[in-house]
């Protein structure tokens, strides 16, 4: 493996030497892509940090505040690479863990759709190259779900995931002090944007709510509730009113009627009774405190603030031209042209629906496909997850439902990490119902063995 190793250096340095030869150009991708292999080789061998870093990045969503640095033109091309990582670490991972079949991926209806979208004929304005992109990006988060992944590798993704939030609010400090960027952004009143956008940092703080959420029914410690409360404030602050309610939903279902031995049920009605008795105090204070967005729409009772229906407007024409196979992947970047005046006023041409990003994309066939993956993906691996798993895990996916009826939660950056941990709480689970089943069957075994008894036969 070392001999192995340090033959494949020496090639790819004289690879890298013959490239000089060629021009700067030539030597400058030869050494990206000798980067590249050298860090495939680390993620090989160690496949946890691997894991750990690439979340840690994409949760930071790098594409913003390091496009800050090398300038806008990298911004779309630093979202391919935090995707093309995760498709990267996926196929490491099959390598080193074992191939999985999973035939109720959601990835695979994204795949279906740009084949079909290909012989269609896609949407005016959109390019192979683009739709290509849109399939990696769209089914990027999905592909960990193809691997045999290790106890080790699923208990740091969730641990992680719980952690994310934090780790841009420290990181948001940073930029803020060095003058890259604001901590906080005046949007409707001010909001927590940390490295990111506050959006964005919403998305990352639900999926880490969810994932405190588990932990705690697993474990029962004080330690995630102090994450649950941690996460729900850098929620409340970022002024995200969507994942903040189906966190609350989601949250509050699960103390009421889940139970579990290690979160016992006085613990679980005292946090939710605590809870529920500052809901009152909030709106109270939403007048002292309406500078915050979130306070801001308490206290003027604010509607139709986001304009989706002027997006809206565009899919579902675009929608109705080709309604039973849509117009092909990536066709929902091509809907809106990027100089109308809704972009000009909304700063974004994404669809904010995914329902009608689906159906512009793959038409009623595809949505339907799609609907059908994720409810089958999701019914068929939490069925084997411990009681306390499965019920927040539908509970999720149900909250996801709905969710995607008025944001981008296919194609944003926090599908990456939700998905993440979502893989994991399915790989966790498997590992663990194997376990139990050889435990069964070992059970099995020994209780079928009849003793032999020693007979002596008198002579």
């Amino acid at each position: 493996m070392r001999g192995g190793a340090i033959a494949a250096g020496l090639m790819a340095l004289a690879l890298a030497a013959g490239a000089a030869v060629l021009g700067p150009g030539a030597f400058g991708l030869a050494l990206a892509g000798l980067g590249g292999a050298m860090l495939a080789v680390l993620a090989w061998r160690h496949p946890v940090p691997a894991a750990v870093a690439w979340l840690i990045l994409t949760g930071s969503t790098m594409e913003m505040w390091l496009a800050d640095l090398l300038g806008p033109a990298w911004y779309q091309p630093l979202i391919a690479i935090e995707k093309g990582a995760g498709l990267l670490l996926a196929a490491l991972a099959v390598l080193r863990f074992g191939f999985q079949p999973d035939f109720a991926n959601p990835g695979l209806a994204f795949v279906a759709m740009f084949a079909v979208g290909l012989a269609h004929g896609l949407y005016p304005g959109l390019g192979f190259a683009e739709s290509l992109r849109s399939l990696v990006g769209s089914a990027a988060p999905y592909a960990f779900a193809f691997s045999r992944l290790s106890r080790p590798w699923a208990r740091a993704v969730i641990r992680v995931t719980t952690l994310i939030p934090l780790i841009d609010v420290a990181g948001g400090v940073v930029l803020d002090l060095t003058g890259l960027r604001p901590l906080f952004v005046q949007s409707g009143g001010w909001r927590l944007g940390g490295p990111s956008h506050p959006a964005f940092l919403g998305g990352f703080a639900l999926a880490a709510i969810y994932a405190a959420l588990v932990e705690l029914y697993r474990e029962g410690q004080g330690r995630q509730i102090a994450l649950l409360a941690a996460n729900f404030a850098i929620l409340v602050l970022t002024g995200a009113r969507a994942p903040l309610m189906y966190a609350t939903i989601v949250t509050g279902l699960t103390l009421a009627f889940v139970s579990s031995p290690a979160f016992p049920r006085r613990a679980r009605m005292g946090l939710l009774l605590g809870a529920l008795a500052g809901v009152p105090l909030a709106v109270g204070l939403a007048g002292s405190l309406s500078a915050l967005r979130l306070f801001n729409l308490l206290d003027h009772n604010a509607d139709g603030l986001s304009g989706r229906e002027e997006l809206w407007t565009y899919f579902r024409h675009a929608a109705a031209s080709s309604p039973w196979v849509g117009w092909g992947v990536g066709a929902g970047n091509a809907v809106i042209p990027q100089t109308s005046r809704v972009v000009a006023f909304m700063h974004t041409w994404a669809a904010h629906n995914e329902y009608l990003r689906i159906e512009v994309e793959g038409g009623r066939l595809g949505e339907a496909l799609l609907i059908a993956c994720f409810i089958l993906w999701a019914a068929g691996h939490t069925a084997r997850l411990p009681r306390s798993d499965r019920a927040i895990l539908r509970l999720v996916f149900l909250a996801f439902a709905c969710h995607a009826v008025t944001d981008n939660v296919l194609i944003s950056t926090s599908a990456s990490v939700l998905f993440a941990f979502v893989t994991a709480v399915f790989a966790r689970g498997a590992l663990e119902a194997g376990d139990a089943d050889r435990a069964r069957q070992a059970a099995g075994r020994a209780g079928r063995r009849v003793p032999v008894r020693r007979v002596e036969v008198p002579p």
